[in-house]
């Protein structure tokens, strides 16, 4: 779940960082494999010592030089297909782990239960809800590769044997499966219905296996195969929230919690901020349909515009949409101080949802859905209270400006709901020219240079919030008055 970003450069930090992480996990990959091929050894019966089963494992050194050719592959997948994720030694510390993690289980449960329940699309789905289809793609043929270089590690002649080749068939057909089956699904019941289908490559591998006559084990590995496919959801479903708050990552199931009406920000907003609570489900509703009409992540943009106005808890009162009797506290501060308190709110907003734990791309919304636009109305006030200039960085938000596509919907959205609220035209020709100038103001202060937005893109925006805002704040029928009290007896 990511947006648009613009690349950003490099520095000596960002390569030592991901390069440790490269050998570091170079090192991990060949211990595990060192590590399974001793267990299994150990657990058979073998009593051989370490030495002795090291130096019967297939050629340790080609195994190194196998994962460093993979881990070589990877770098330049993830280097020229998403420089920026890679930048973050985190993001591909998560890619590890789940390959690292994905290989380790499927070696429990193929030496130590049965070779056809191993959960082969695990590694997939994992990548799939935690980064995007592409990277998932990648991953499982990667995965793919190390699952048989696994497999032959135990392997004590030249020859693999057919159902090491049935794992590198099934791994890559149920992963890929898992991909295009389960991208856009978001309830996890259905997932593990659907997951079932993941199960026949192992049933048809085992299927060719006994083509020559049955077996005693044949009703066992029937079963195991057909339970491979929910495994996988089921250890995907248990591992996801383990990952994304490791990792700080977002999926469609962790953007359901957040933008439920139970999730404790939201009922804390819904308590002490009501105006900004129903201003940011407006918001988060034209947010969704920008999203959707310019084909960005619509559950992301809609998670964004809920928590976008967090940062008004910390002095609701302050904020027009909570007060209430027409009592403003501003009247009694000066202008520099009022926008002090208006413009920190969304630094407060960063620092709450950090603070708790939220994925970073909910958090940088915070900071950056006003970027560095001037607070007019204080910037006027302070220009008639003082004879001299007035510095207008002084009284604007401290950005920065939106840096993904999402933001840049949520300043539109949120600058746009604002306007159309106040005014008291709100025909369809006021709000389109209420729309595109509040669009305008913000390209001319350039506020849109860091998301990559493109003209078209904000002509569809402009259009969609246009819609939508016509659509909330529509002209209503004027009822007359009906007295329904009894006639009175003549």
């Amino acid at each position: 779940m990511e947006g648009s970003k613009k690349s950003v450069k490099w520095n000596k930090k960002d390569v030592y960082a991901v390069v440790a992480v490269f050998v570091l996990n170079l090192l991990v990959l060949f211990g595990l494999f060192i590590a399974m091929v001793y267990f299994d050894y150990r657990l058979s019966g073998n009593s051989q010592t370490f030495i002795e089963i090291l130096r019967g494992i297939r050629v340790p050194l080609r195994v190194i030089v196998m994962i460093l050719i993979t881990l070589g592959v990877m770098w330049l997948y993830f280097y020229y297909e998403a420089k920026e994720f890679l930048r973050h030694a985190s993001n591909m510390e998560m890619i590890f782990l789940i390959l690292e993690l994905s290989l380790v289980i499927s070696f429990v449960f193929g030496r130590y239960i049965d070779l056809y329940l191993r959960p082969l699309a695990l590694a997939s789905m994992l990548v799939l809800y935690l980064k995007n289809r592409r990277s998932a793609f990648f991953t499982t043929v990667v995965f793919c590769l190390l699952l048989l270089l696994m497999d032959s590690s135990f392997v004590t002649n030249s020859t693999l044997a057919l159902e090491d080749y049935f794992s590198l068939i099934i791994g890559y057909s149920s992963g890929m499966m898992s991909i295009f089956l389960l991208e856009n699904e978001y309830s996890r019941i259905k997932l593990i219905f659907k997951s079932a289908i993941l199960s026949v490559p192992a049933v048809l591998c085992l299927c060719v296996k006994y083509l020559d006559g049955g077996g005693a084990s044949f009703l066992t590995n029937l079963a195991c195969a057909v339970a491979s496919g929910p495994l996988s959801a089921g250890l995907f479903i248990v591992l996801l929230p383990i990952f994304e708050g490791m990792f700080r990552k977002i999926s469609c199931f962790k953007l359901a919690e957040l933008t439920s009406h139970r999730a404790p920000l939201i009922k804390e907003m819904i308590n002490k901020a009501p105006g900004t609570f129903n201003h940011s489900i407006v918001v988060s509703n034209i947010a969704e349909a920008c999203a959707i009409a310019i084909e960005e992540d619509s559950l992301l943009a809609r998670a964004c515009a809920y928590y976008h106005d967090i940062g008004k808890l910390h002095r609701p009162e302050y904020f027009s949409e909570n007060q209430i009797n027409g009592v403003n506290p501003h009247d009694d501060l000066t202008p520099e101080l009022s926008t002090n308190i208006i413009k920190y709110h969304t630094v407060d907003g960063y620092q709450q949802l950090m603070k708790h734990r939220f994925p970073v791309e909910i958090a940088n919304c915070c900071l950056e859905h006003h970027g560095t636009m001037p607070i007019i109305y204080f910037y006027n006030k302070a220009k008639q209270l003082t004879e001299g200039d007035v510095d207008i960085k002084q009284y604007s938000y401290a950005g920065p400006i939106p840096r993904t596509k999402i933001n840049a919907i949520i300043m539109i959205a949120d600058g746009c709901e604002a306007a159309v609220r106040v005014s008291k035209d709100r025909s369809f020709e006021n709000v389109t020219e209420i729309v595109k100038k509040i669009i305008n103001d913000r390209m001319e202060l350039g506020q849109f240079d860091d998301c990559e937005i493109t003209l078209k893109e904000l002509k569809i925006i402009s259009e969609t919030v246009i819609n939508n805002l016509t659509g909330v704040y529509h002209k209503r029928v004027e009822y007359p008055d009906v007295d329904f009290g009894k006639k009175k007896e003549e």
